[in-house]
């Protein structure tokens, strides 16, 4: 038995973004960013470990969204186009950056990009899912899922009904497309209310995550703080996030990322080189994008920026590797002269940040993997389920209303920027519950307007449209969409009372919004219980 325990959570989501109308829609480009920057390289790096025979044992929690796009067939056709313009890009950058301190960072990416469009199209057939599924298949991840559409669901709890078919879509399509069920689910935000546990039991969830004082502040004091999980009434496991931890990675000012020799995200030829040169390579209506080939290093807190130097940044990520790891064997020994049992460290972040924001991340995650394997004996890597298999009797106590937003409770998705939603939010819910309860067994064009109106429903339901609003980033969109998914809710309401429905406008917006074909609108149902004994 190890003297310690580390959860490595890797939360994997993107908001929705499929435009089909237009080829060159600027927010799609977050998708292809990721794919690129984040996704291949993770997977990568677990490649690189399982041919090496390097045990480990990760979370990740794959979004519905994120999955939905992995497995589009337009967004899958674009994603190359985009891989083929990078690769030209990079091409011609390898010849401009000949004899310049900047050359070998350019043949760092064209080999990057040639090896993503070799994974992407040979690899996995198009199928980046299929990745993380033959991983999970192996024993090394285990994969869990999330709300539908990232719904904040301590704000939807007025109608349980509607965040009961968040859920259900969830886990539907988790089923489609792994082959089992989820064993546990990441709350959007790490976002809990009282309830929420109830209906997460439902669909046989065994545990979800929580911020510090989720655990920190429940009904009764944790006796193992958040170096142990609790068990709700409900009997679901709340595992609660460690700070130390989290902060020495995500924090770019007090963490990793912001070392000096790391590269410069906020530098990038998009905006750098001369217009003319670069214009093939960004927007057609000419604005400047960023394109992923950044030269610079962070260098200090100045304007002024050095060029990156891809082996000094090789060695900070293995320090960097190595001294997370050593604060952790410091917390685990120090914590389990406290407790009866080796104490849990949960250590979650948002995947994105390794590869996009922070490019050496994926680098230091296969360093730390490899350190913990062969450097040490103090710590072992484990799951929430395997946490739960060894130890299986935890303290009861109910988590309180939390989340891992600014000030750790709902002000980010409830404040003066998007408090006007959720009226709006709740009466499009009310009224999709009411057809529900009152079509129990609709077919054709009316159970085709009933399924859309949930699609539009749950797409108008993303706490990412009321965080961009928030943070006033791409705030014009967020308020497209949110807007544009309401007023689709009601005009398909309003047709199906009136048993008017467009069929022609219906198919429209089926081809446009096509998230979850399988989204079934009796989940919507007051009386709706889930039934596992369904065909996968």
């Amino acid at each position: 038995m190890p003297a310690g325990f580390l959860a490595l959570v890797l939360h994997m989501h993107l908001p929705y973004v499929r435009h089909p109308e237009n080829e060159h829609f600027l927010e799609e480009r977050w998708f292809y960013e990721a794919v690129t920057e984040t996704y291949l390289p993770l997977l990568q790096v677990f490649e690189r470990l399982v041919d090496d025979k390097v045990p480990f044992r990760l979370t990740i929690s794959l979004s519905p969204p994120l999955i939905s796009m992995f497995t589009d067939p337009l967004l899958q056709q674009r994603y190359n186009i985009y891989l083929e313009k990078l690769i030209e890009l990079a091409d011609k950058e390898v010849g401009r950056t000949y004899n310049s301190p900047f050359h070998k960072t350019a043949l760092m990416y064209q080999h990057r990009f040639r090896q993503a469009r070799y994974l992407f199209n040979d690899v996995y057939q198009r199928q980046v899912i299929l990745g993380f599924k033959k991983y999970c298949d192996l024993g090394y991840l285990e994969i869990i899922t999330c709300p539908a559409t990232h719904g904040y669901l301590p704000l939807m709890m007025v109608q349980p009904e509607t965040v009961r078919a968040q859920i259900a879509t969830a886990v539907d399509l988790h089923r489609q497309y792994l082959g089992t069920l989820p064993p546990g689910i990441w709350l959007s935000e790490c976002g809990y209310a009282p309830g929420i546990d109830d209906l997460l039991k439902e669909f046989k969830l065994r545990f979800f995550f929580t911020d510090t004082h989720g655990v920190l502040f429940a009904s009764r004091r944790p006796r193992f703080g958040v170096f142990a999980p609790i068990y709700c009434p409900s009997g679901v496991a709340a595992f609660g996030r460690d700070v130390e931890s989290s902060k020495q990675v995500w924090s770019a000012r007090e963490g990793y990322p912001g070392d000096y020799d790391y590269r410069e995200f906020y530098r990038d030829i998009g905006f750098d080189l001369d217009y003319d040169y670069i214009k093939p390579y960004i927007h057609p209506d000419g604005i400047r994008i960023n394109t992923g080939i950044k030269y610079y290093r962070i260098t200090g807190n100045t304007n002024h920026k050095e060029p990156y130097v891809s082996e000094w940044a090789d060695h900070k990520a293995a320090i960097h590797a190595g001294n997370f790891m050593f604060n952790r064997q410091l917390q685990v020994s120090h914590l389990s002269k406290l407790m009866e049992r080796p104490p849990l460290i949960v250590a979650p972040y948002d995947a994105e940040l390794f590869g996009h924001w922070w490019f050496e991340g994926p680098l230091w995650l296969e360093y730390l993997i490899r350190k913990i394997h062969f450097d040490q004996d103090t710590l072992e890597l484990i799951t929430p389920s395997d946490y739960l298999t060894r130890f299986p009797c935890n303290q009861v106590a109910r988590p309180c209303a939390s989340s891992w937003g600014n000030k750790g409770y709902h002000e980010t998705w409830l404040n003066q920027t998007n408090d006007w939603i959720y009226r709006h939010l709740h009466f499009a819910g009310a009224q999709m519950v009411e057809l529900a309860n009152r079509h129990p067994e609709a077919a054709g064009l009316q159970r085709r307007a009933l399924n859309q109106a949930g699609r539009e429903l749950v797409l108008a339901q993303s706490s990412d449209w009321a965080f961009m609003m928030s943070t006033r980033t791409t705030v014009n969109y967020a308020l497209s969409r949110t807007k544009s998914h309401l007023r689709n809710v009601l005009k398909l309401t309003a047709q199906i009372k009136e048993n008017r429905i467009d069929e022609g406008w219906l198919s429209t917006l089926e081809g446009k919004n096509n998230i979850f074909p399988r989204l079934d609108y009796s989940w919507y149902q007051s009386h709706y219980r889930p039934d596992f004994s369904m065909a996968l």
